[in-house]
């Protein structure tokens, strides 16, 4: 699974790169969206990548972010944050599950450096480091 965070805002923004931030559901900052690995999804994710953070989590970390930051349909229910994240990288959707597909994030701790690419900054493909961005924005 990848999870995705959108880092820049809205303002000037390409018609084609909003369109696209939209199907992933990203349509304010610091909002994070996991999908499975697909060639279309990938085509979308090079697309955006220069507004994006993004990279392969882990079902600890999956856990985490339903157990803090998980919105069920109906908010009288409990989530089980543990067997959701196990039915999410078996690619079940979120939307069967009745958890809302996005997550809204805090700004990160210690800040990012939000307009260099990964190695020095967080936009674009952050492999595993993604999990330690994640927890950041964890309150």
């Amino acid at each position: 699974m990848i999870t995705i965070i959108r880092i820049s805002g809205m303002v000037k923004v390409n018609a084609d790169i909003a369109s696209t931030l939209d199907r992933f559901r990203l349509r304010r900052k610091y909002a994070c969206v996991v999908i499975e690995e697909t060639p279309e999804n990938l085509g979308m994710l090079k697309k955006v990548r220069s507004f994006v953070a993004y990279g392969k989590t882990d079902e600890k970390v999956l856990q985490e972010l339903i157990e803090k930051r998980g919105q069920p349909f109906d908010k009288t229910k409990k989530l089980n944050a543990k067997e959701i994240a196990e039915k999410i990288m078996k690619n079940k959707s979120m939307k069967d599950l009745e958890i809302k597909p996005f997550f809204r994030l805090h700004p990160p701790r210690k800040g990012i450096n939000s307009k260099q690419h990964f190695p020095k900054g967080v936009l674009g493909d952050n492999q595993e480091k993604i999990n330690e961005l994640i927890r950041r924005m964890l309150w």
